[in-house]
């Protein structure tokens, strides 16, 4: 990959904020910032000026010796209210190009007041408007997760065969069927069919598997008088798995630099050094690169050694995180994809490049609905616990038993809807990380059965990208929400109830990004976790929480920002401090839109679409909680 011009550029303001995470915000009748840039090459500038995305003046031929600083002034003043971004093009002598580009937001000073949330208000067209910082960076459009990209109504399937209960295991019985619906050719939008398991009780010895694209796994309820699924004896295992033959293959030979030198949290745009090859429609990958610079800046090539095992510590490496996206628009070297990025894309912490990929290995159209999913245990097995570190508590605690209900792994466009789960010791539904736009929705949880400790009780599981988690209600988890290492977002949990928990919904571990806590009770921990597990760290930038309810954490990352709005209840106990808080706004009341996720939807692609997503409620799903 070639070579990009690179400059150094400083933003300066008496009223603007010029701070990652914090709103660029000024008012109309203001002088535009002030830019000290100075070139490592020389370079020749030019620069365009856009409010709202329309273009209000440029500049051009404003040569920049290399080594040298020079102040570039916008002239005039802001006349307008709106969105202003300036862009910035570096040209060097060989032709070689580089970009950059810096954001604020002008406001009526009668107006300012009334915007309500500072950094997501309703704009003069009726749809959601965002201050972002001096950087660009602001709450990403989350709308984009979900089956089929969020807004899709999850299909009913035709069924072409029926199960009926009968005595002893129905593991070879089930998946003699599900192959059987294997070999049918899919219909033109891709379903083979669904297998109705008719209700009553299936004892399951072994795992069912759905390794084809275009079928649903269905019962016939998930209460008692329902379909209900026994995972039955002592192995650890998953009782459901829905996953493809294997990963996405990256092509190497389409890798394209990024040129831009910073591209902000909740873009959909950027450059390349070259879009020879690319075309409308393509399945690439954003990467984003975290060397050993970035690490060294967040700290976390220094945490902590635990003090009670410092061996268990393991300081963070150089990654990758890997937006998955498809192509919605070419303009010369100018790339726009269907959903925003969830980190910044930063040239001196590695920078990022693109490149397509084959997606052979992952299938689709496939779901499981409509089941009550038991695992079976030993209730004799028991362990005790400090409660709340003054009195000893015996609970069931038998691991010898069924650990996750059902996984989805290698998938896109698939879903787990209307299911309840009790006793599994690991997870009720666990995106991992080949999956993508998947929808799980009205599920719970109960009774989980394993020792209170690592790696067990996360009921919902995210690993992978464009995940919609909704309605759901949880009982005894560790983790009742959760999101594992370096997963890219955006990726959502919306509406949900977490009772009786011993610990926090959160992004666990290892820089995470772009996730949504949207109408959660539960506590909820957005925060640098240090020593905690193996090296956690830093779990989780670019998070929201939005009119969440009981206790919060929310830290603010070094170059990043999670952001805290509409949350009603208390603070929580912060598992490491002093660290710099992240953005709270409206705290102890919740904001308009009473939903970020479905306003999002509505803006981008009508009322219907977010109404095709059913109803929603804290009160009524709390009702509906107990089966």
């Amino acid at each position: 990959m070639g070579g990009s011009v690179q400059c150094e550029v400083e933003m300066r303001h008496p009223r603007i904020a010029c701070q990652i995470g914090i709103p660029a915000i000024t008012a109309v009748g203001d002088v535009y910032p002030v830019f000290r840039i100075r070139a490592r090459t020389e370079s020749t500038l030019s620069a365009t000026v856009l409010r709202n995305r329309e273009v209000v003046q440029t500049l051009s031929g404003i040569r920049l010796p290399c080594g040298e600083t020079k102040t570039v002034s916008v002239p005039g003043t802001l006349e307008r209210a709106g969105g202003y971004e300036i862009r910035f093009q570096f040209m060097d002598p060989e032709g070689r190009i580089g970009y950059d580009s810096y954001y604020f937001t002008a406001y009526e000073p009668a107006t300012a007041a009334s915007k309500g949330c500072a950094v997501v208000y309703e704009g003069t067209d009726g749809t959601l408007a965002y201050a972002a910082d001096f950087r660009g960076n602001r709450i990403p459009d989350f709308s984009h997760a979900g089956y089929r990209g969020g807004g899709r109504p999850i299909p009913d399937v035709a069924v072409r065969e029926t199960l009926y209960p009968e005595e002893g295991d129905a593991t070879e019985r089930i998946q003699q069927a599900i192959d059987r619906l294997s070999r049918l050719d899919p219909d033109p939008d891709g379903f083979r069919g669904a297998l109705l398991l008719a209700r009553g009780t299936y004892r399951i010895e072994g795992s069912l598997s759905i390794r084809d694209s275009g079928i649903v796994l269905r019962g016939e309820g998930c209460g008692p008088e329902g379909t209900v699924l026994i995972a039955a004896g002592k192995s650890k295992r998953t009782l459901i798995e829905v996953c493809g033959p294997g990963e996405i293959a990256v092509l190497e030979e389409t890798k394209r630099k990024i040129t831009d030198l910073y591209v902000p949290v909740g873009s959909r745009t950027f450059h390349v050094e070259s879009a020879d090859g690319y075309k409308t429609g393509d399945q690439i990958v954003v990467c984003r690169e975290g060397n050993r610079e970035f690490i060294h800046e967040i700290a976390m090539d220094r945490i902590t050694p635990r003090p009670s095992d410092p061996a268990s510590t393991r300081q963070w490496s150089p990654f990758l995180l890997r937006f998955d996206r498809v192509i919605t628009r070419i303009e010369g070297n100018r790339i726009t994809v269907d959903a925003p990025v969830t980190a910044a894309i930063e040239h001196r912490w590695g920078g990022g490049w693109i490149a397509r990929y084959r997606d052979e290995g992952r299938i689709a159209q496939v779901g499981v609905e409509g089941i009550r999913g038991i695992s079976e245990f030993d209730p004799a097995v028991k362990d005790s616990r400090r409660d709340n570190g003054r009195l000893d508590r015996e609970y069931k605690a038998d691991e010898e038993h069924a650990w996750g209900f059902i996984s989805l792994n290698h998938v896109k466009n698939a879903w787990v809807r209307d299911i309840s789960a009790f006793h599994f010791a690991h997870f009720t539904v666990h995106a991992d990380r080949g999956s993508k736009w998947v929808t799980v929705q009205d599920a719970a949880t109960y009774d989980m059965i394993s020792i209170i400790t690592g790696g067990r009780r996360y009921p919902y599981f995210v690993s992978g990208q464009l995940a919609l988690f909704q309605r759901l209600y949880v009982e005894t988890a560790r983790h009742a929400f959760i999101v594992n290492s370096h997963v890219c977002g955006p990726n959502v949990f919306l509406y949900g109830i977490a009772n009786d928990n011993y610990g926090t919904s959160e992004p666990h571990h290892r820089w995470s990004v772009g996730g949504l806590f949207d109408n959660i009770r539960g506590p909820i921990a957005i925060q640098d976790r240090q020593y905690m597990g193996s090296g956690h760290g830093w779990s989780g930038a670019n998070y929201v929480a939005w009119n969440t309810e009981t206790q919060l954490v929310v830290q603010k990352p070094p170059t990043a920002q999670n952001w805290a709005i509409g949350h009603v209840g208390s603070k929580g106990k912060e598992a490491f401090a002093p660290r710099e808080q992240g953005y709270w706004e409206s705290f102890g009341t919740h904001v308009r839109p009473e939903s970020l996720y479905l306003r999002q939807l509505e803006d981008r692609l009508g009322a219907d679409a977010a109404g095709s997503q059913g109803e929603y409620s804290l009160e009524v799903l709390e009702g509906k909680a107990s089966f």
